[in-house]
């Protein structure tokens, strides 16, 4: 692609005051304040630090600078230019937004957490955030180690992280965070947690489990919830809180003596092939060619914990182990298996069960997103200040993910950053047409015009008609 006139002579001058290049920030605050956030933030953050004054203005104004891709405190500076202070009122610098962050104490960070569970119950009523959630809602709980690299971070410490597939040691601070998904809906953040970075991913479980589904149930989830985890959340606190909030549990187990022993007790015949990654269709067997197979028996879990064993389905999908010396001659004798078990009390089939909970995959999106967006850093040295920084990623993430379910079915189910791109970051010119009426002029022949305008009439309402 090249300049369409050659002998043109173009230079750039930065003096235009009524440009807006994120024009998109309009509709998506317009959704934030009929979903309720500044009332939330004024009526549960209660700051006594003087910093601390007005939390509503600078909750939104944090939220506002994470909705179009800034991930600093510096980065919020990009709300104050060009025609900017005409779209939106009390834009803070960003030098006042860090003192407001390193002002939050713990307690301030929990009431923050409950702003940020009422709003996507808001949310939820503003847009189709959640179709099927009466049917079916599954609720995704993992954690993720963010490297730091100040050595006056607070709490920071060394925790295990995957890289490329391996397990590895990185100095940093461990976020936890629960989403919420339906078959046909992208996740969305019903609560976060920071801690340490070398805490283990069971602290807290109770509570938190117990808060994120209380907060899936007040978004409309009124079928039945499967919350998925990994093995760091096999215990007896995660699946109580399930239960106790009417939920089923979906967990993968650790392969200690008990659960080994119950899958030497499955019989050969009981192993089902599934479709698996490279799996193949063999029309004579009516069956799928793979190396995976599942099976299932009735296991009971904590039995050693007092009053807390739980018994339900021990799910097991094996795959057979790669023979790496296969090529030297060296075949096997008999197939060696890798075990992969699940305990659960997931009411579907077999194999539907045991699909759903490979799918628990789906919350690495939403840090991929977070990585890619907000959670670049963890900009400050205080504890809490990060902890907050981290809560409003969280509204952000859910903020961006409601104005995509309003612009099309395609955005609903894209990446943060792709919202960001085709609907946020737009170009606009701001201009007055008599008192208290703006126009932003955006870009002709814009290819998401139609989504941007079923975003903005959706959020603002229907604009007025132009006068000829």
């Amino acid at each position: 692609m090249r300049l369409s006139h050659e002998p043109l002579k173009i230079s750039a001058c930065f003096d235009d005051p009524n440009l807006v290049s994120r024009a998109g920030l309009v509709p998506v605050m317009s959704l934030a304040e009929r979903a309720g956030l500044h009332g939330l933030a004024r009526r549960h953050v209660r700051i006594a630090a003087r910093t601390g004054v007005y939390p509503e203005v600078k909750v939104a104004c944090l939220v506002a600078g994470m909705a179009a891709g800034a991930d600093s405190i510096d980065d919020m500076d990009l709300l104050r230019h060009g025609a900017m202070p005409e779209l939106f009122a009390d834009a803070r610098a960003p030098s006042t937004l860090g003192s407001f962050l390193r002002s939050f104490t713990w307690g301030n960070v929990r009431q923050l957490e409950k702003v940020n569970r009422e709003l996507l119950a808001g949310l939820a009523r503003q847009a189709p955030l959640l179709p099927g959630a009466q049917t079916l809602a599954f609720a995704d709980f993992d954690s993720m180690q963010r490297r730091v690299y100040g050595h006056k971070k607070q709490g920071a410490a060394f925790g295990h992280t995957k890289i490329s597939g391996k397990t590895v040691l990185v100095r940093g601070l461990n976020a936890l965070a629960a989403t919420i998904s339906t078959p046909q809906a992208a996740p969305l953040i019903a609560g976060t947690r920071l801690r340490g970075g070398s805490a283990n991913t069971a602290r807290g479980a109770a509570s938190f489990t117990a808060e994120a589904l209380g907060a899936a149930r007040s978004a409309g989830c009124t079928g039945t919830i499967v919350a998925r985890a990994d093995s760091g959340l096999y215990c007896a606190a995660f699946t109580g809180a399930c239960r106790r909030a009417g939920a089923c549990f979906s967990v993968t187990a650790r392969m200690d003596p008990a659960v080994k022993t119950a899958i030497a007790s499955i019989g050969q015949d009981a192993w089902t092939p599934i479709k698996y990654p490279r799996a193949i269709w063999d029309d004579q067997l009516q069956a799928w060619v793979s190396d995976a197979e599942i099976a299932e028996t009735e296991y009971t879990a904590f039995a050693s914990k007092k009053g807390q064993a739980v018994t339900a389905r021990l799910i097991v999908r094996r795959v057979k182990d790669l023979n790496r010396k296969a090529g030297q001659g060296q075949d096997e004798l008999f197939p060696v298996w890798r075990y992969h078990p699940v305990f659960t009390d997931s009411p579907f089939q077999l194999a539907q069960a045991e699909a759903q909970h490979r799918d628990h995959a789906v919350v690495e999106q939403v840090f991929a997103d977070w990585t890619d967006g907000p959670m670049a850093h963890l900009p400050s040295g205080s504890f809490a200040a990060n902890a907050a920084w981290l809560t409003c990623a969280a509204i952000s993430c859910n903020l961006v993910r409601a104005a995509g379910c309003l612009a099309s079915a395609a955005h609903a189910r894209a990446r943060g950053a792709t919202i960001r791109r085709d609907l946020i970051d737009v170009a606009a010119r701001a201009a007055r047409r008599g008192r208290g009426n703006l126009i932003l002029h955006l870009p002709e022949y814009w290819h998401r015009e139609t989504e941007w305008r079923s975003l903005f009439e959706a959020a603002c309402g229907p604009p007025q008609a132009r006068a000829a």
